[in-house]
């Protein structure tokens, strides 16, 4: 029987929801890996809605869980309804949904609310030592819940390879260690359970941030 993973979603789209080829290469490798996916998503309000043609947002209304859905083909779970006790470890991939619909980091930075929901899965994950893998910006999750854990977004110095460096010198205020680490590479936090690689944090070819999205799903499910 292969490990039972959550996978929660915060919409469907890099500027307002789950960024889609990080989520698909999530199940890609949780398949490749002969884990089991379980999909979530909270059943909320998106924060706005981002036309992805013209980069800004609409007068629309949508739905984080409705929306999530179409990267799940209609196989998801209202965030409400997750039980820890079932599953084997979590993962949550990128993308600004994290920032806007999972928390308020996108407006309020390191002084951000994680959704009650969300913070409880953390938190029930976290305290049970099952593993939780975080790629692009989810990691700041965990930075605001869990201080003093070691994290990675990729590098704290700002260049044109790494335009999102400054999220790494926020999560250092909030009082967890940033590990610099290339894009193909992950990290391991041995005593938090936590596994967390750069992917679109960086502007690399997709390829190698689908291989190391493929390196932080194989050492979440070796954790479970």
């Amino acid at each position: 029987m292969g490990k039972r993973v959550a996978v929660v979603l915060a919409g469907c789209g890099v500027y307002d929801g789950s960024e889609i080829h990080e989520a698909s290469a999530v199940l890609v490798h949780l398949s490749r890996e002969g884990a089991q996916a379980e999909i979530y998503a909270p059943d909320v309000d998106q924060m706005h809605v981002v036309d992805h043609v013209k980069g800004q947002p609409t007068q629309e209304k949508r739905n984080v869980l409705v929306e999530s859905a179409r990267i799940a083909r209609g196989n998801i779970k209202d965030l409400a309804k997750l039980n820890v006790t079932g599953l084997d470890a979590l993962i949550i991939p990128g993308g600004f949904g994290v920032a806007k619909n999972l928390s308020t980091w996108a407006t309020q930075g390191k002084n951000c609310i994680i959704s009650k929901e969300v913070e409880g899965v953390l938190k029930s994950f976290h305290a049970a030592k099952k593993p939780i893998g975080l790629c692009c910006i989810s990691p700041v999750l965990a930075a605001k819940l869990f201080p003093g854990c070691e994290l990675t977004v990729g590098h704290d110095t700002e260049c044109e390879k790494w335009p999102y460096a400054k999220t790494a010198e926020t999560m250092k205020e909030l009082g967890c260690k940033h590990v610099n680490k290339h894009v193909t590479e992950v990290h391991v936090d041995v005593k938090n359970q936590l596994v967390t690689t750069s992917a679109f944090m960086c502007n690399a070819p997709i390829h190698e941030i689908y291989d190391g999205i493929g390196k932080m799903v194989k050492e979440v499910v070796r954790l479970a």
